[in-house]
């Protein structure tokens, strides 16, 4: 098949070293999103009476819980490449070769805003609020990482923007110069128009008590479920459908009921963004006349 004038290229290389310490693509695609979610979030927690300090505090909690649980979901859900036949356990724990899951990523970095927010007397679905569109930006700019080493892409497709995927990266059974649908392209502009509309909404509407959020995981996964529909890699199945495509009917789904039972319980604007005093040592130090 020819290659199109038009096509992407992969990069031809996604580790560089500084002497003996490597720089991965992925890690710092991964990074950079944690850094500009971070910094929309304290945009956005200021603009609600919060504290922007606050937001760092949190994120002490939340992101290592999500990372780890971003590799939990995606050793679970893709296990054959580390427990399958020749596959190698060890590398279920390397995290800088790529491989983190949404799912898993959300759901325990959850847990440790919930513990974050508790110590910083900060409720819960405010936060989630002022998180929700940097969390978009912060997907979108992590699947830069997947282009970087090649992977995660879609069918063969013969539009103008294909992508060009290097032979040593080919999956079985297609020819050199095949080329297929961008994914990783797609998500991130699905993303990046998804957090565009979530600020919008807000700046219009500034639906609080966690509808933001609740909007977002709707959005997110109404563009994930068609993306991972296109997806050759290997992944597990459930009644002919990849896991991720029920996932993210279910989730989607339970967020959609969640948004609307919330909306109904809840029509009126966040008045404040904390629920109680602050309980840990360092807030009390910002107490007047307390020294640190």
């Amino acid at each position: 098949m020819t290659v199109l004038p038009l096509a992407i290229p992969s990069p031809g290389q996604s580790v560089w070293h500084l002497g003996p310490f490597p720089l991965r693509a992925y890690a710092i695609a991964i990074l950079l999103g944690i850094v500009v979610a971070t910094v929309m979030t304290q945009w956005r927690w200021k603009k609600q009476g919060g504290d922007p300090e606050t937001v760092l505090d949190i994120a002490y909690w939340a992101v290592p819980f999500g990372i780890v649980g971003g590799r939990l979901y995606h050793v679970v859900s893709s296990p054959d490449a580390y427990f399958g036949p020749g596959g190698d356990p060890w590398k279920a724990l390397a995290i800088w070769e790529g491989g983190l899951g949404i799912w898993g990523a959300v759901a325990l970095g959850a847990l440790g805003a919930w513990i974050g927010c508790r110590r910083h007397g900060v409720r819960l679905a405010a936060f989630a609020d002022a998180l929700a569109p940097g969390l978009l930006v912060a997907q979108g700019i992590g699947r830069l990482g997947n282009w970087f080493n090649q992977e995660l892409f879609g069918g063969p497709t013969t539009l103008p923007w294909g992508l060009r995927v290097d032979d040593a990266h080919l999956p079985a059974g297609y020819e050199p110069g095949t080329l297929f649908h961008p994914t990783f392209l797609y998500e991130m502009l699905w993303n990046f128009a998804a957090a565009a509309l979530l600020i919008y909404l807000g700046s219009r509407l500034r639906p609080g008590s966690g509808r933001t959020f609740w909007l977002y995981v709707v959005l997110y996964t109404t563009g994930r479920l068609w993306i991972e529909m296109l997806r050759i890699d290997p992944a597990e199945t459930v009644l002919g459908l990849r896991l991720n495509v029920w996932t993210s009917i279910v989730v989607g789904l339970g967020a959609l009921i969640a948004f609307v039972v919330v909306g109904r319980r809840n029509p009126g604007r966040d008045t404040t963004v904390l629920s109680t005093p602050p309980t840990t040592q360092d807030d009390e130090a910002d107490i007047p006349g307390r020294a640190r």
